[in-house]
């Protein structure tokens, strides 16, 4: 049986749907000691094929849990989920989750039985992962450990895929040297592409849509279009577009 992460979850959109439809009516969470939490209401969106969306919204939302829905971990809500045709998934979670006792080249191996060694040696060298290929991942730096994760979501061919946090506790160097691949791999590779993340600037740096979330029960409140290609981004015309968004927030009665 394959890894979850490339199995084909919820519904493959049919052909002229757009890439991800989702329409979540609601989404609780119980805690241990049996309280109910409203998580999501009435939060809807759409990315079309090839684009990169992000979630951007206040701590503690629900951005993660969506993207839980969204990837079959977590089938307990109302509403409706619209994969990519085909539906396979590649999943970076917000820890690299790696296989300790596996070397990097193994660990995408497991995730990609089928993929040949040729695509999977030509990912590691994109990634500057070659001559990590024997490491285990406890020889690796936590930069080192979310491009070999980035890899793992990669080797599968994914028709969409799932960043959650993929920066997180990284220093700002390594942040943006690690964005700066992300945003190479996705826009020369064309996957469907929703990621979380808590900064704005991240989400400009990366996006084509940026959807604005409020508090819970998390709704999307604002859709902010980036028409400029990321190549000819300027750090002016960014920073623009972070005050628009932060303004959409504010005007919502939301801060992050």
């Amino acid at each position: 049986m394959k890894p979850f992460w490339c199995n084909p979850l919820n519904v493959p959109s049919p052909v002229g749907a757009s890439a991800l439809d989702l329409s979540i009516r609601r989404k609780d969470h119980k805690t241990p000691d049996g309280v109910t939490h409203h998580v999501l209401a009435d939060l809807r969106l759409s990315l079309p094929g090839g684009a990169v969306g992000a979630l951007v919204g206040p701590s503690g939302c629900g951005k993660t849990t969506l993207l839980r829905l969204v990837a079959g971990l977590d089938r307990d809500y109302d509403g409706d989920i619209r994969l990519p045709a085909h539906g396979r998934l590649g999943m970076v979670f917000q820890e690299p989750r790696l296989l300790p006792w596996r070397t990097v080249i193994d660990n995408l191996r497991i995730a990609a039985p089928d993929a040949h060694d040729k695509a999977i040696a030509a990912l590691l060298e994109e990634l500057g992962l070659a001559e990590h290929a024997a490491h285990f991942p406890r020889q690796l730096s936590l930069g080192l450990a979310r491009r070999v994760a980035l890899a793992r979501a990669l080797a599968v061919d994914p028709d969409l895929l799932l960043l959650d946090e993929p920066l997180v506790s990284l220093d700002a160097a390594r942040a943006r040297e690690l964005r700066e691949k992300i945003a190479a791999l996705v826009e020369t590779r064309r996957i469907t592409t929703l990621l979380v993340t808590h900064d704005p600037r991240e989400a400009i740096a990366l996006a084509d849509k940026i959807f604005l979330l409020s508090p819970r029960p998390a709704h999307v409140v604002a859709t902010l279009t980036i028409d400029t290609p990321r190549s000819r981004l300027t750090p002016e015309r960014a920073h623009e577009l972070e005050k628009e968004a932060l303004a959409m927030l504010a005007g919502n009665g939301t801060k992050i």
